[in-house]
């Protein structure tokens, strides 16, 4: 099968093409302007550049593993440097694409920025020093104590009772399990623990199912889209809540120019504190999972997230009283959790560059939304390791154990080409949250009033 396209190779449709006679070549394929490719950038249309090549994936969209908001995301882009990150299985992969390929860049145009050029050469060089390479029993001990917090909890209440002290003991050693199987599930979803795609695929659909109630198709969905064009207003959903927070300098200034906007956004970093981390897992993320996973008929994660709610509730209702007392149990965790992880998330983008899409290089886009937070055994451990953000960001299928043995290496990628590598104390991250809300608060108001006039 290959790409036969129009005259003016706007619209292409999947045909078979007639094998050419033996001892004859098939005909070449046409070159195309970078220019002429980022015209193809709409769901119907939709064209990347991959090491010179180009691949019309309009069809492949909707079948695309990661989600076709990652392709569409890059459509009429070179997108060479984020397929080399986020796939470990290229030759795999490629057998997939061939039918996609209708053309070539021009030769004049098919050289990548030098700090992409240096990039490539440094993950190469990284893959074969072996920091591509799992530490087995990093997982092994690491989903040991996980199992070991959250039977904790159920042994405290059983031996103790559910009076206040041991449940609230109890809840607290569950949302300990609850955290770090988070972190867990999120080593699975990058691919960093098996060689095996399929395998890291499946152990994922697992553990954030069983383990943590969610859907992995969700988890794909966001998290892919948040890697590919991290803080990109509309391409992250991280920073596209439902407009509940106007982020960054650009968005809130043009907000206010044209009165858009029905939050006092001006007080955002107060009410920040109600919103934010106590409701984004026990409400928002609940009803977000439950809309897709119908919306797209995902059965399968309904049944292993039906699985969890039925394991905790064996666990801890009979315990704890009844099914209400449970379900106040269960709410009170998530509501704990949300807290965790909303400020260990957070801390490394929040604060940070938040603009539309500037087609920067992978780079300069990942180092502008994105900061590091001082290592130390408690950060790496509270934060999975995601305090080495950065690294995680330019190398998302590394395992994150191999982060610190990678923080030199990208340091000295961002000298050579003058881009802002940023190490924050853990105190001075989380106020800049703050920081940051109130700044961003600022601009939309100064913007209104001004524009009132």
């Amino acid at each position: 099968a290959t790409l036969v396209h129009g005259s003016s190779y706007r619209v292409c449709r999947l045909v078979m093409a007639p094998t050419p006679p033996q001892g004859q070549s098939a005909p070449p394929l046409p070159l195309f302007s970078r220019e002429e490719v980022g015209r193809h950038k709409k769901p119907g249309d939709c064209w990347i550049v991959i090491h010179g090549d180009v691949y019309d994936v309009t069809r492949w969209l909707d079948r695309h593993p990661g989600g076709r908001d990652v392709l569409q995301h890059y459509g009429g882009e070179d997108a060479t440097v984020a397929f080399e990150c986020f796939h470990n299985d290229k030759s795999m992969v490629r057998k997939y694409m061939t039918p996609f390929l209708i053309g070539h860049i021009v030769p004049e145009e098919t050289e990548l920025p030098e700090v992409s050029k240096d990039f490539l050469n440094l993950k190469t060089e990284l893959e074969r020093k072996g920091l591509f390479k799992t530490n087995p029993w990093f997982f092994v001990a690491h989903f040991a104590h996980i199992t070991l917090c959250m039977a904790l909890a159920w042994l405290v209440l059983w031996w103790y009772g559910n009076s206040w002290l041991p449940w609230l003991t109890a809840a607290v050693l569950f949302v300990t399990g609850q955290a770090q199987a988070g972190w867990l599930q999120h080593d699975f979803g990058h691919l960093t623990v098996f060689n095996n795609t399929r395998l890291n695929h499946l152990v994922h659909d697992v553990t954030i199912g069983l383990m943590k109630g969610v859907s992995s198709y969700w988890w794909n969905l966001r998290h892919y889209q948040h890697h590919a064009k991290p803080n990109v207003f509309l391409k992250d959903p991280d920073i596209t809540i439902p407009f509940v927070f106007l982020l960054g300098k650009v968005i809130p200034e043009k907000w206010g120019k044209k009165h858009w906007g029905k939050l006092p956004y001006g007080f955002q970093h107060y009410y920040f504190f109600f919103v934010g981390p106590p409701m984004l897992l026990p409400v928002y993320f609940h009803v977000e999972v439950l809309f897709y996973c119908l919306l797209r008929k995902k059965w399968k994660d309904i049944i292993l997230m039906l699985c969890f709610y039925a394991v905790f509730h064996l666990m801890f209702a009979a315990l704890l009283g009844g099914f209400w007392a449970n379900f106040r149990f269960y709410f009170f965790i998530r509501f704990l959790e949300s807290h965790w992880f909303v400020w260990a998330t957070q801390i490394s983008h929040l604060p940070m560059d938040i603009d539309t899409d500037k087609r920067n290089d992978w780079v300069t886009m990942q180092l502008q939304g994105t900061c590091n937070v001082e290592q130390s055994w408690l950060n790496d451990w509270f934060l999975g390791h995601l305090n080495f953000q950065i690294e995680h960001h330019l190398f998302p299928t590394m395992p994150r154990h191999n982060f610190h043995a990678a923080q030199p290496y990208a340091m000295e990628l961002c000298r050579k080409h003058g881009i802002r590598y940023q190490l924050k104390p853990v105190l001075t991250a989380l106020a800049d949250i703050i920081r940051s809300l109130k700044q961003s608060g600022s601009i939309w108001r100064e913007a209104w009033e001004c524009y009132s006039k």
